[in-house]
């Protein structure tokens, strides 16, 4: 029988902006406790971590697997296809048996409909570390690295650039919880996902627009973003892509309509001289490895919210005691 606090993480929809607000500063602490060589703490000692790799990957499964041991916890790393996800094994039965055996999952996926079966009969925490929908993960650790630099403000245009993929989506789901004006450049015919972009706009809390005209679309803004052109599966489609999204490249001239202070972002893996010039990613308003390390902290904060809530609790209540002492003393 599932516990009733059994919390999972496969998009932003448990979220509000106040919790959003608290991971960000628990993962603050989570980082200036690494950098302070704070070996001693260890909130997930004794937990195992199931990890389920069905794509390739380098940040991902780095930024959980160090991010679990630095924690005090283990994980192991499961290849998708040597499991047989959905084809050798039910999604239902790898759900009920990883459950027994661990206090968590974290799945790296093509259909976001598996991670969904996984979370619907494991009765431990179901984290989405990918699926071809979305990729909350990354936006988190996104929207942090803002946070963290003092970028992030409720009228900050960030501008992504590109296909309308799993990553845009997951800014379309992040745009209806935190005020922000969200901007997709992409081509006819590479859209977002239009369930997740109409349920967005419904709530109302931020600008969201698709443009097509991708110098239009980088007028004025505070954030350039971007991700590959062909994503994982999408090989046999990668001329016409190439064709299609060739205007759509962040280079020296689309930086130039954008705010003098503007960012530059990448999810990673980049394609240097696809959709992004060597000179804006090496340059010094990309701040793409920063995003990328923040993965690290993020995911540590995450997971300790969800295997350790009394921890992160802790914490938070810590933090409160303190800002009002401070308040009182001012």
């Amino acid at each position: 029988m599932k516990p009733t606090d059994k919390r999972d993480f496969l998009g932003f929809e448990p979220l509000d902006a106040s919790k959003i607000i608290e991971l960000f500063d628990y993962s603050l602490f989570i980082k200036k406790t690494r950098r302070e060589g704070g070996n001693g703490f260890r909130p997930l000692e004794g937990k195992t971590v199931a990890m389920i790799f069905n794509k390739p990957s380098l940040r991902t499964r780095v930024s959980f697997e160090l991010g679990i041991h630095e924690l005090g916890g283990y994980s192991i790393n499961l290849d998708g296809k040597s499991i047989g996800v959905g084809s050798r094994e039910s999604v239902e039965d790898i759900g009920l048996l990883l459950s027994r055996y661990n206090d968590a999952i974290v799945a790296r996926l093509h259909e976001h409909s598996v991670i969904e079966g996984l979370a619907g009969s494991a009765s431990i925490p179901v984290v989405n570390a990918l699926t071809d929908l979305s990729h909350p993960c990354q936006i988190l650790a996104d929207a942090f690295t803002l946070y963290e630099k003092g970028l992030w403000k409720a009228g900050i245009k960030v501008v992504f650039v590109g296909d309308g993929n799993n990553v845009a989506n997951s800014w379309i789901e992040l745009a209806g919880i935190l005020p922000f004006h969200f901007v997709l450049a992409c081509p006819e015919g590479y859209t977002p996902d239009a369930g997740l972009l109409e349920a967005a706009r419904k709530k109302g809390i931020s600008t969201i627009e698709i443009i097509h005209d991708p110098m239009a679309a980088a007028k004025d803004a505070d954030v350039l973003y971007t991700d590959v052109w062909t994503s994982m599966g999408q090989e046999e489609e990668q001329k016409e892509r190439l064709k299609a999204f060739a205007p759509f490249q962040i280079n020296s001239r689309m930086l130039a309509v954008a705010k003098p202070s503007a960012v530059v972002m990448h999810c990673m893996p980049a394609h240097r001289g696809e959709e992004i010039t060597a000179e804006v990613m090496d340059g010094p308003q990309a701040i793409i490895i920063d995003e990328a390390e923040n993965r690290l902290h993020v995911q540590k904060a995450l997971l300790v919210k969800l295997l350790n809530h009394d921890e992160y609790r802790k914490f938070h209540l810590t933090h409160r005691l303190q800002n009002a002492a401070k308040n009182i003393k001012a």
